[in-house]
């Protein structure tokens, strides 16, 4: 089977208007094709002794340099963290280190970053992460320590800015405020749609001290990342605080099984629903959760509900163009981060203890063995994405 039959028969049933940005936009470079194929990653997944005997741990499953940014916590502080778990398994901790390796250095080359820097960036990354395990202890990054690109995300979520992001994303009208559905950050949704989410944010409210907070006003389909374009996903506004400034923007997404876990010889737990199994390993793996998340249940299918978290609180890879010093200061960080994540998460349902995290940050081959994986796992997706491009899928 192509590459491009292999895609399409992935992605077979999600919603047309989405899926159609999504297979334009994995043929731009290849990084989008790496973000938006994940599941063609692991399909081709090295059969490596480094891998195989890398202790088992909580895994996000999709690792990459956008698969973390800044939001506020449920305690409405803020963190930056790896924030989506759609792929979230159990299995060697290695894997999540491959991929993140891997986004490295297929990144650097769009970045034009050469080839010697992205193959000491990427050891950087490695050696900053097997560090980070070596200590055993679990932190998180916080704004008067981060550096570079990382501190100025947290510094510009820090400041007031609901009104901003209600600005950007809404407009004002006789009734007050609606979504912006323009093709951009949104879309339309059917009248049957609509009825859907009314009637389940009505009973939603009913379960909470203050229902007037989820009274809902407006709801689009969202926009957003790349692998998941096509899912089941809306933007909701509803009251929050009370109108105009005062209202949230809550995100709720369809939770499909993994992609990962066919792969994975590790047992993986018998959860009640895809929901559950993303958000209890976000909430384990991640400092401090998001607000609002939880699982939910609509018309028989389960969704992961969360504060909305706006695309623009990631890293910009283009602030780093030819800058191999702010690329490896950004994924340093983003390496020790990927560890404490993993310890935070020990000894949950299968996960190692921290022992065998720590023993396995010592090994003496960690950093030549994953750079080696992440080149000939950097080489399939430039070979695949190449393939790709030659068909007629996402050209129009």
């Amino acid at each position: 089977m192509s590459v491009a039959d292999r895609i399409r028969a992935f992605n077979r049933g999600r919603d047309p208007d989405r899926l159609a940005m999504k297979l334009r936009a994995i043929r731009n470079d290849p990084f989008q094709f790496l973000r938006g194929t994940c599941h063609l990653f692991y399909d081709q997944l090295p059969r490596d002794p480094l891998l195989r005997r890398a202790p088992d741990a909580w895994l996000c499953g999709d690792l990459h340099l956008q698969n973390m940014g800044s939001y506020k916590g449920d305690n409405r502080l803020v963190y930056y963290d790896i924030n989506d778990f759609d792929e979230a398994a159990l299995g060697p901790c290695a894997i999540d280190l491959l991929r993140f390796a891997t986004s490295i250095l297929i990144a650097a080359d769009d970045l034009s970053i050469g080839r010697g820097d992205a193959l000491a960036i990427c050891g950087g990354a490695i050696d900053a992460y097997a560090v980070a395990l070596r200590a055993g202890q679990s932190r998180w990054v916080e704004a008067e320590t981060a550096e570079g690109i990382i501190a100025e995300l947290l510094h510009k979520l820090a400041r007031p800015g609901r009104r901003r992001l209600l600005n950007a994303r809404t407009i004002q009208t006789e009734r007050g405020r609606r979504l912006r559905a323009d093709g951009r950050k949104a879309l339309p949704v059917s009248a049957d749609d609509r009825d859907r989410v009314t009637l389940f944010m009505k009973e939603l409210a009913t379960r909470h001290d203050n229902p007037r907070f989820y009274k809902m006003i407006d709801v689009a389909r969202r926009i957003a990342g790349t692998g998941s374009l096509g899912v089941g996903r809306f933007v909701i506004l509803v009251e929050g605080k009370g109108s105009p400034d005062g209202n949230f923007l809550l995100d709720l997404k369809h939770a499909r099984p993994s992609c990962l876990t066919p792969h994975l010889r590790t047992r993986q737990p018998r959860w009640s629903n895809e929901a559950e199994r993303v958000t209890i390993v976000q909430k384990r793996m991640q400092a401090v959760s998001q607000a609002f998340l939880h699982a939910e249940r609509m018309d028989g299918l389960w969704y992961v509900l969360r504060d909305l978290q706006p695309s623009e609180d990631r890293v910009d890879l283009a602030q780093l163009r030819g800058d191999p010093k702010g690329l490896r200061t950004a994924v340093e960080g983003m390496g020790r981060l990927l560890a404490w994540d993993q310890l935070r998460s020990t000894g949950r349902q299968g996960s190692a203890i921290a022992d065998e995290l720590i023993a396995f940050g010592g090994a003496r081959d960690l950093r030549k063995g994953m750079v080696d994986l992440a080149v000939q796992c950097s080489r399939q997706v430039v070979a695949d994405w190449k393939d790709y491009c030659e068909s007629d899928l996402g050209v129009t």
